[in-house]
C-alpha cells in the first residue's frame, strides 16, 4: 500500500487507477497476487523483509528445575530419593511419644503396634524410646525404603 501510495504521489498513477489497484492489493491473499499490481510500474530495489525467528526445535528442550523423580531431594551418600518424612520429627515422636507414634509417622504400622501392645508392661516404652534416639541418630528410612529427610 506504501508503494502504491508512493507511484501516485509521483504521478505515475491517477486516482482511478490507484484505488483499483489498492483494493486489489487489500483483496490479495499472497504476495505472487500483489506482482500484477506492480508489472507496468518501476520497483524498488530494496525490499522490506522480516527476519523470522528460528523453529521451536533449535532450542534446546528446558531443563526441569529439579529432580522430578527426587522433589525432595536426594540423599548425597547413596543417591536415593529423600523421604516426605522428617527424620527429626518421627525420633521426636518416638521419644515424648513412646508408644510407637514414630513409627506410625514412618509408615511402618507394624512395628508401631507392636511398641504400642507391649507399652503396658514396660518393654514397649524402652524400645520405642532407644528406637527413638536411633531414628535421631542413625540413617532411617520411610516404609518405602526412601531415607528420611534431616
Amino acid at each position: 500500500m506504501r508503494e502504491l501510495g508512493e507511484h501516485y504521489a509521483e504521478g505515475r498513477l491517477d486516482a482511478g487507477e490507484y484505488e483499483e489497484r489498492t483494493a486489489a492489493a487489500y483483496a490479495a491473499h499472497t504476495s505472487e497476487d500483489l506482482t500484477p499490481l506492480f508489472a507496468d510500474l518501476p520497483r524498488h530495489e530494496e525490499q522490506a523483509t522480516v527476519a523470522l525467528p528460528p523453529p521451536l526445535a533449535a532450542f534446546p528442550a528446558p531443563k526441569p528445575s529439579y529432580d522430578v523423580a527426587a522433589p525432595y531431594g536426594r540423599e548425597p551418600e547413596t543417591g536415593l530419593p529423600y523421604s516426605q518424612r522428617h527424620k527429626v520429627i518421627a525420633g521426636v515422636l518416638q521419644l515424648v511419644f513412646p508408644f510407637g507414634v514414630g513409627r506410625f509417622y514412618t509408615g511402618h504400622v507394624g512395628i508401631g503396634l507392636a511398641q504400642l501392645l507391649l507399652s503396658p508392661i514396660g518393654i514397649g516404652v524402652v524400645w520405642a524410646f532407644i528406637d527413638g534416639i536411633l531414628m535421631l541418630v542413625g540413617r532411617s528410612v520411610d516404609r518405602a525404603g526412601r531415607p528420611l529427610r534431616p
